[in-house]
């Protein structure tokens, strides 16, 4: 039987159920119902219930929905019912700030490494994790299972980078840098531009204001 295929669109939904059931769970909610998820996540009953049959549905009819289950259930479709080790390439501020958040860990999500081509840096560590060179960077990804990259380095060198962790076998590689990576199809790319986002909440903030001073002109 053929996989149906998800959209990106229910993927990037995902991440936000499992985080407002993890809170609805930890406060002792037991269930819920698609329309008071719809009230916490602002989206429509109808989109989350569409989401969710993308699964298999997890509800039933006039009860709702388990809280604990689902948030179990998409927990194991986002793959954190298991541990992914990472390294860091790039300990600058920002390589520094990722390793230093805890929630990560929390998700399964355990940072083993962090590698530099700063001769400076070689030495310092970051929560008991001691900056390498890049030269190390193989033989740590073999010898400690290591399965997903983090880049936060300048674009000029990431193209290169990224070739090197696909040669070591990295399945997946979060990408901070500012430049669009080509790899095979087997290793996934999250590619995350920080401007990108921030032009995102200039325009947002402009079109409120245009929209504001549009109805006092009438």
């Amino acid at each position: 039987m053929e996989e149906k295929e998800i959209s990106q669109a229910v993927i990037s939904r995902l991440p936000r159920y499992f985080r407002y059931l993890g809170e609805l769970k930890d406060g002792g909610t037991e269930r819920v119902s698609s329309q008071e998820l719809s009230d916490i996540m602002k989206v429509t009953a109808s989109q989350i219930r569409q989401d969710f049959n993308n699964f298999g549905g997890f509800g039933q009819q006039g009860y709702g929905y388990n809280v604990e289950f689902l948030y179990y259930e998409i927990g194991k479709i986002l793959g954190l019912n298991k541990t992914h080790n990472l390294i860091i390439i790039g300990a600058g501020n920002l390589g520094q700030a990722l390793a230093n958040y805890v929630n990560f860990e929390r998700r399964g999500f355990l940072f083993k490494g962090i590698f530099d081509s700063n001769p400076a840096l070689y030495g310092n560590k970051i929560r008991d994790i001691e900056v390498q060179p890049m030269e190390n960077m193989e033989i740590f990804v073999k010898d400690n299972d290591i399965d997903m990259a983090v880049l936060t380095i300048p674009k000029g060198e990431a193209t290169k980078v990224a070739e090197l962790l696909v040669e070591y076998g990295i399945k997946g590689i979060w990408n901070f840098a500012h430049v669009d990576l080509s790899v095979p199809e087997d290793v996934q790319v999250e590619n995350v531009h920080l401007s990108d986002s921030l032009m995102k909440l200039s325009y947002n903030i402009n079109r409120f204001e245009m929209d504001n001073k549009g109805q006092q002109d009438i």
